[in-house]
């Protein structure tokens, strides 16, 4: 899918106006925050999901694995 995306003047900075089609993929609606990162390629990418809390996440739920048998004593 390639979309033309307009760049427009929003007070001093400059925001982009992406397409339904383009929100609709993303899972996005108006005022959700979307990440710019970058590709291994030099290209950024564009997604609705945080790259940095999702790593996070995955470490915390190995560890809660790792660690299963302790974690529920704790709870006790």
């Amino acid at each position: 899918m390639v979309l033309e995306l307009k760049l427009r003047k929003v007070g001093n900075s400059v925001g982009v106006v992406l397409p339904k089609e383009a929100l609709a993929r993303l899972n996005a609606d108006c005022g959700d925050a979307l990440f710019l990162t970058d590709a291994t390629d030099g290209s950024f990418r564009l997604t609705a999901s945080n790259p940095e809390f999702a790593r996070k996440m995955k470490s915390a739920e190995s560890l809660s694995r790792r660690y299963r048998h302790a974690l529920k004593e704790l709870a006790k």
